[in-house]
């Protein structure tokens, strides 16, 4: 199919469009497998596969301590200037060596205990050490895709995404039906096997021309650099799917378990009209922001941005709002107490991803102290307005939170990012 003229002039948008087409598959699949997994485990089951989701989202920072945001950067920076990212890849190296060892050690030594505290219940034990299991692949696949990210390699990435999309959730419908809801954790759970499979058959002969397998040592010339970014993402990622998980937990002991799998059904229609923005923010946004220095071209590639993708986002969640009801009964019937969180997760979504767009520059400039000022301001107010106002409009409540806080994380990461500019020596804005 030929892509229009102003598409194909608009890297943005060629890469939005392309990936449009990729994600509306993922969409109607994952839709799909939601309606299945509403069917066969209820509310108390999708609640239970949030929790996991929630722990791998945070085994992904922690098995390569974060060092994902790091590598895109200087992948994107120094993609030319091999011995630069000998030193990189030397030092990702002995960082996620690090991180696969403490976790796998942490997950089977503490089995019973995490059970208990995400699941709430010993029986998933087996669940968590076959996770342990599993952790070298959660690191080698993290580190892959910041490789990929970081050389902007968007037509491969999706592709990369597409197909190990595919064969997880063909494996989850399998285990599903075989094993019900003990075969869904299952499949969630070795998702990462089959990402790091489909990305060595799809990417290894150009991942060998920027990385020289050979010659990597047990070295740290870059720890300094990567440690920022170990410190954001233990922030951005670990803090926020811990507080997640916690109000899940908050859910089920002050509400119920159906409510907290009600919530989560919620969270997971969000994450999948926001997964377009995903890809754009690490292929795009952020390679931009690193290679801009002046106060002028960040305010022009922003509004750039804006215009690009808020319009389309706004669209699309309109439409959703307004489907709502069609939406609910088609992927999670019986779970009628979605219809009144739309509202609020979309506005909030909205906003959100407006922050989000900001936010990059933080990463972009290694701006430590402000991405986690900003980060933790964000998930003490959610935590803290979820569990204050679930007391009076109960799963409500904690959308809500979800709304009010992005209005202040807007404000607040928009004030630092300005500030940056303005402290800049004038002479090269």
């Amino acid at each position: 199919m030929k892509i229009p003229g102003f598409i194909r002039e608009n890297l943005l948008l060629k890469m939005t469009s392309l990936n449009a087409v990729v994600i509306s598959i993922r969409l109607a699949v994952s839709f799909f497998i939601q309606r299945l997994l509403a069917e066969m485990v209820g509310e108390v089951g999708i609640y239970k596969i949030g929790q996991l989701r929630s722990v791998s989202q945070i085994l992904t920072s922690i098995t390569s301590l974060g060092v994902f945001n790091g590598i895109v950067k200087y992948v994107s920076e120094h993609k030319e200037d091999k011995d630069q990212l000998q030193k990189l890849f030397s030092t990702t190296l002995v960082f996620t060596v690090i991180g696969t060892v403490f976790t796998a050690l942490t997950l089977i030594l503490f089995a019973p205990l995490l059970s208990e505290y995400v699941f709430g219940s010993i029986e998933y034990i087996y669940l968590v050490r076959l996770i342990a299991v599993v952790v070298p692949f959660i690191a080698i696949q993290r580190v892959f895709y910041g490789v990929v990210n970081g050389l902007s390699l968007y037509k491969k990435f999706v592709k990369i995404e597409l197909a190990s999309y595919l064969i997880s959730a063909t494996l989850t419908v399998i285990f599903l039906f075989q094993y019900n809801l003990n075969g869904a954790l299952v499949a969630i759970a070795i998702t990462p096997i089959v990402q790091v499979i489909v990305m060595m058959f799809l990417f290894i002969k150009i991942l060998r021309e920027y990385v020289q397998f050979s010659k990597l040592t047990f070295t740290t010339p870059l720890a300094k650099s990567l440690l920022a970014f170990s410190l954001m993402s233990f922030v951005s990622t670990v803090l926020l799917n811990y507080v997640e998980i916690d109000i899940r937990s908050m859910l089920a002991n002050k509400l119920t378990e159906q409510d907290a799998g009600i919530w989560t059904a919620m969270t997971f229609i969000s994450k999948n009209y926001m997964v377009f923005s995903g890809s754009i923010f690490t292929l795009y946004v952020l390679p931009k922001f690193a290679g801009i220095h002046s106060r002028n071209g960040f305010i022009t590639e922003l509004i750039t941005i804006y215009k690009t993708l808020l319009p389309l986002f706004g669209l699309g969640m309109l439409v959703v709002y307004l489907f709502r009801d069609l939406l609910v009964d088609l992927i999670y019937p019986g779970f009628t107490g979605m219809g009144p969180l739309f509202k609020w997760q979309l506005l909030g979504d909205f906003i959100k991803l407006a922050s989000l767009v900001l936010a990059h520059q933080f990463l972009a400039k290694k701006m430590v102290r402000n991405f986690i000022f900003s980060e933790i301001i964000s998930l003490v107010l959610f935590y803290g307005l979820a569990n204050y106002l679930t007391r009076d409009y109960g799963i409500e409540g904690v959308v809500m939170a979800h709304f009010f806080r992005y209005i202040v994380y807007f404000f607040v990461v928009m004030f630092l990012v300005f500030r940056y500019f303005k402290n800049k020596n004038p002479k090269i804005d």
